[in-house]
């Protein structure tokens, strides 16, 4: 029940554009979900953010990797039918700065492959320290 209530908190969070508790809702999924010897590791990021976003599953479907622009996005969340939620792309990263992770989005052009589908995308950029666990994100609304 405790895992429902934290995915709720952290769509909305996402939603509603709040990074600093998105950061901090990310960070505490990653301790805990995360095993010691799989923690550097983006696939286990992935993993996790699938589990915390599992409460989006009635209004959006979940794509990993999805092919697009001149890359792959590492998370997408695309409204189910007769939704007024946005496209919400999320890309992670590792030691660097969190506006990396955004400027990729941007850059590769991930946001062109559901531009036909609606004008209203949010773009998410996540970033941890391995050394610290200290998790950042960025929100955008793509334009």
């Amino acid at each position: 029940m405790e895992m429902v209530k934290t995915s709720d908190l952290l769509l909305e969070a996402t939603l509603s554009k709040n990074e600093t508790l998105v950061a901090e809702l990310v960070e505490s999924l990653h301790n805990h979900q995360a095993g010691l010897d799989f923690y550097n590791n983006e696939q286990a990021l992935r993993s996790v953010l699938k589990l915390g976003y599992i409460s989006a599953i009635d209004r959006y479907v979940t794509i990993q990797e999805l092919p697009s622009g001149k890359g792959y996005a590492d998370i997408v969340l695309i409204p189910r039918h007769n939704s007024n939620t946005p496209v919400v792309i999320i890309e992670l990263k590792w030691n660097h700065a969190v506006d990396t992770t955004i400027n990729q989005i941007k850059k590769r052009n991930y946001p062109d492959a559901l531009k036909g589908f609606t004008d209203h995308i949010l773009i998410v950029g996540i970033n941890y320290d391995a050394k610290t666990k200290k998790h950042e994100c960025k929100i955008e609304i793509y334009t």
